[in-house]
């Protein structure tokens, strides 16, 4: 994938809280079933914090200028009989469209790599999500099927794209 936008990662903190509520609007969350409520929120917030070595959680950072534009992560599932990493991510509004979720889903990737943990990775973005399959498709995932994917109390039609960590 190339991408222009240059970002870092920075662990989740305790001052994110605000940057998840900003990235739990109607527009951001039509493809994962909608808002959460604030408790919901405050759940997600803390087992993001306490998420120990059973995954990671980022901020993701412009650089330069030190913006927050998003996040991404990566956490421990078990999927069709294997452990795996499976990946998600979300970028502001008002930073979509410039390179930014390709640049943060390739850092994460390689942060997961670096763990040699897993072999592989996935991500399962909605079926209607154009914008999240294309950094999947961009960033070296394979598409190996259509799933209903149950997702905070919904089922969802997404696709399962997967990603080899052991290939180089």
């Amino acid at each position: 994938m190339k991408t222009t936008a240059r970002v870092r990662l920075e662990p989740w903190s305790e001052d994110d809280l605000d940057l998840l509520r900003r990235t739990n609007t109607p527009e951001m969350t039509k493809h994962l079933g909608g808002p959460e409520t604030e408790a919901r929120l405050i759940d997600r917030h803390r087992r993001y914090l306490e998420i120990g070595d059973t995954g990671r959680v980022f901020r993701v950072v412009l650089d330069p200028g030190g913006e927050v534009a998003g996040s991404v992560m990566y956490w421990e599932r078990e999927w069709r009989g294997s452990t795996v990493w499976e990946m998600g991510w979300a970028v502001l509004p008002e930073f979509q469209g410039r390179g930014i979720a390709g640049a943060a889903t390739l850092a994460a990737v390689a942060a997961a790599r670096a763990e040699r943990r897993h072999r592989y990775v996935h991500a399962f973005p909605s079926v209607d999500n154009p914008g999240s399959n294309a950094i999947c498709r961009k960033a070296g995932f394979e598409q190996l099927a259509v799933i209903d994917f149950e997702f905070r109390g919904s089922v969802l039609r997404c696709n399962d794209w997967r990603l080899d960590l052991a290939a180089s």
